[in-house]
């Protein structure tokens, strides 16, 4: 059953995520990362190749020729195919339609209202499901 970590109150998602990963590809896991439209899709992208400049994570869209030989995979749409079933990422305001493929499920939320109160009712989903679940509350991001 996937697990299901909520990390709220992160004043940027994109950097948070993007530290996420990093973490991810140390253990050698192989991360998908929800995204809610095409502009979130492109600042996330560009983030994964500036925020450091001492790690590189390579990535690419779902759906690309190399896909599957690519460890971070990005994709805004539920019928994207998705080589990888390990940890996922959601940015977006919605539940990711395939979560209960991945082992793992991050839900970042930023401190924006509309994204907690979005983030509310996910967790109010997963819970009544009976997923495992922890929440963390960010001090600092």
């Amino acid at each position: 059953m996937t697990r299901v970590d909520f990390h709220s109150k992160v004043s940027d998602k994109v950097l948070y995520a993007c530290r996420l990963v990093r973490k991810a590809r140390a253990a050698d896991m192989k991360v998908v990362v929800h995204l809610e439209d095409s502009h979130q899709l492109r600042v996330f992208d560009e983030a994964l190749w500036t925020f450091s400049e001492q790690d590189f994570l390579p990535h690419v869209q779902a759906g690309d020729a190399l896909a599957a030989q690519t460890p971070v995979i990005l994709s805004q749409d539920a019928n994207d195919p998705l080589p990888h079933h390990q940890v996922l990422i959601n940015l977006s305001q919605r539940t990711p339609e395939h979560f209960a493929r991945f082992e793992r499920l991050f839900e970042i939320l930023s401190t924006d209202e509309s994204d907690l109160a979005a983030g509310r009712e996910r967790y109010k989903q997963y819970q009544q499901r009976g997923y495992p679940m922890t929440h963390f509350v960010a001090e600092k991001t």
